[in-house]
């Protein structure tokens, strides 16, 4: 792994935890973290939005060296969009890392490329980093279409990033067969993938830029699996889902980066 690419490790809360047990989770995190794990990898928990000002108020008020980061946002900084969040607005929270294009918003929500595409850009704009998702259904990948599927993601979430902010990007292969399913890509998968998402950046964007760029896997990622995840030559960090509510597991899966 490039000096350059610290692994990002990035808890997805998805739609749990309250405010007060996001306050608890928050801070038996802290207590379980030590100070080798910080220096070894980047972290950040994307809590609920009604759960991100108390997130917020806990980690400045410690000075928890945990990055607050949010699971969506709405592509306009403000608007008549009744329901949706304002990338603005999150800035003002101070949160650093937004996930874009999940696999559930993609599928469950219908969120097309194109959509996605306009909030890489308004996070960039707003001065935060988008954690960028894309992967392909079993069936996808059974029909030997997992390639092309992961290509057009990001040919398309790309396509207005310039070689100067590809960069600020993270990016997030989460086959979405393994996504709470309890099944994991093995690594040599993972691996295979991740390198496809570093080429296709090389192609659109340059050698420099690809491997500058941070490319975390996502799918029932474990403290028992993390490591061996992690130590591909390609995955520099992981999309934690189900795992990061449990803050030994998600402790775990954060020492691993340099067991």
């Amino acid at each position: 792994m490039a000096d350059t690419r610290k692994p990002l490790i990035s808890g997805n809360w998805k739609m749990n935890l309250n405010h007060f047990e996001a306050i608890q989770t928050v801070q038996k995190l802290y207590w379980l973290l030590k100070s080798e794990d910080y220096r070894a990898a980047d972290v950040s928990i994307h809590p609920p939005f009604t759960d991100i000002r108390s997130v917020q108020t806990v980690l400045e008020a410690d000075s928890i060296p945990i990055a607050l980061g949010a699971q969506n946002c709405h592509w306009e900084d403000s608007g008549a969009f009744t329901g949706e969040v304002s990338p603005a607005a999150l800035m003002k929270l101070n949160v650093a890392y937004v996930i874009v294009g999940h696999s559930e918003r993609r599928e469950i929500f219908g969120e097309t490329d194109e959509m996605v595409a306009k909030k890489v850009g308004t996070v960039l704009r707003n001065g935060m980093t988008p954690i960028l998702c894309v992967g392909e259904t079993l069936a996808e990948r059974e029909a030997q279409r997992a390639e092309e599927k992961v290509v057009g993601q990001l040919t398309t979430g790309l396509a207005n990033v310039s070689r100067d902010d590809i960069t600020k990007l993270v990016l997030a292969y989460e086959p979405i067969w393994a996504i709470g399913t309890g099944q994991t890509a093995t690594a040599e998968d993972a691996q295979g993938m991740c390198k496809i998402v570093r080429s296709q950046v090389s192609s659109s964007h340059g050698a420099e830029a690809a491997a500058r760029v941070r490319i975390q896997y996502g799918g029932s990622v474990k403290g028992s699996n993390a490591a061996e995840l992690l130590s591909q030559a390609d995955i520099d960090g992981a999309l934690v889902g189900g795992a990061s509510l449990d803050p030994e597991d998600f402790a775990r899966i954060v020492a691993a980066a340099h067991s």
